[in-house]
């Protein structure tokens, strides 16, 4: 590789190694090999490993949570079915690898509760602004989340025409 390299592409090869090996990848020597460079270019953006790791969940934040947030406003009528077909429909790879990565790292657990919850003060004041009370918006938000944790963790796949019916119906459930 002959241009220098900038820390955003050694955090977008952070990412692609967590969501593809999990969080044991990200370690300047493999990120380096992969990317056909010295680790000394890793160094030189980052201090250390936890300062790299940080960069990595910060971007997954942006990634995660506020692009999707912001796609889902610009785009759509209705924000929470956008929201069910973007996130439902999405590759979920390196939400279960940092979901992993949080069960051995207390500073990943930390960025995992802070995506939690500001995923879940957005799908709340989805429903309260459908005109649901705040106690309601705020169990159907819960329950719609959850819903969406148990789809992305478990890997399974489901064909997009059975996607979209099951969308359909949560959607219709959350509505109720």
């Amino acid at each position: 590789m002959t241009e220098q390299l900038s820390a955003d592409d050694w955090i977008n090869q952070g990412l692609k190694a967590l969501a593809k090996s999990g969080f044991t990848a990200l370690k300047a020597d493999p990120l380096a090999k992969a990317m056909g460079v010295s680790r000394g270019s890793f160094y030189w953006h980052f201090a250390d490993l936890a300062a790299f790791h940080a960069a990595v969940l910060k971007r997954w934040r942006e990634i995660a949570a506020e692009q999707v947030i912001a796609d889902v406003e610009a785009d759509s009528d209705d924000p929470l079915k956008a929201l069910l077909r973007r996130t439902f429909g999405a590759r979920l790879d390196l939400e279960r690898a940092v979901r992993n990565w949080a069960a051995f790292d207390a500073a990943t657990l930390v960025a995992v509760r802070a995506i939690d919850r500001r995923r879940l003060d957005y799908i709340e004041a989805l429903f309260t602004k459908r005109g649901l009370t705040p106690a309601i918006a705020q169990a159907r938000a819960q329950i719609l989340y959850w819903t969406f944790l148990g789809f992305a963790l478990s890997g399974a796949p489901v064909p997009a025409a059975r996607l979209h019916g099951l969308l359909d119906e949560i959607l219709r459930m959350a509505s109720v």
